[in-house]
């Protein structure tokens, strides 16, 4: 079954220009073609093609469902983006297919990236969001001072996950309890500056380890997201 993102759908019941092109011009879709739609909001539809044109492909709604959410908690990954774009692109696909609540771009002192295409980004979440039969697409926030976004408050638990041996850490597993909203930071390649630690930590932020291996910045924010879903 073919699956449209169709954010409106509550005030127009037509796809979006590009998602009525695929649907009409890519996939061939005509009237009477059955196709699911979600609002990226956690509802499901499932609609049948009226008028298959491709700027302005129309649907009768048939019937909506809730998605039933995967787990009890809300995920959220705040990661100072990667020199290389592509990168970071991989951990927010891939994080969407897994299950996050919502993504943040860090700007950290030792950031090598100071500006993040957000609508490529945004692309991305909804693609994945389709491709793995999600109808809620993760919040995502672009390029947020660190020191500005560790003193928003924040309601569940929260962890800074760094590098500094010299600094007592636990394992994020070990810390995590189940069932609790939960906010990760993870810095950049060179790891968040002393004074960011600092201040995370005074912001109540819990300072955690990944592991014993030493990780890239997608593959950290990853492993986070990763590890909070087995633990529930």
């Amino acid at each position: 079954m073919h699956i449209f993102y169709t954010p409106d759908i509550k005030l127009k019941s037509e796809l979006p220009e590009d998602e009525s092109n695929h649907a009409v011009k890519v996939l061939r879709l005509t009237e009477g073609d059955k196709i699911v739609l979600i609002d990226g909001k956690g509802n499901f539809y499932h609609a049948t093609i009226t008028r298959a044109h491709h700027k302005r492909c129309a649907f009768d709604v048939d019937s909506s469902y809730e998605e039933k959410s995967a787990l009890p908690c809300e995920i959220n990954i705040a990661v100072a983006p990667t020199k290389n774009i592509d990168r970071i692109e991989w951990f927010a696909e891939k994080a969407t297919e897994i299950g996050v609540s919502s993504i943040t771009m860090l700007k950290c002192r030792f950031s090598e990236r100071k500006d993040v295409k957000g609508e490529r980004i945004n692309k991305i979440l909804i693609s994945a969001s389709k491709q793995s039969l999600k109808a809620r697409i993760p919040e995502f926030t672009n390029m947020i001072n660190f020191r500005d976004f560790v003193a928003t408050p924040f309601d569940g638990q929260k962890f800074i996950a760094h590098c500094y041996k010299d600094q007592e850490r636990q394992e994020l597993k070990d810390l995590y309890e189940k069932g609790k909203d939960v906010l990760v930071l993870i810095g950049p390649e060179g790891d968040f500056s002393e004074e960011e630690v600092e201040l995370a930590l005074k912001n109540g932020f819990v300072p955690v380890s990944l592991g014993k291996s030493r990780l890239r910045t997608e593959t950290a924010a990853l492993a986070a997201c990763h590890t909070i879903h087995v633990l529930n």
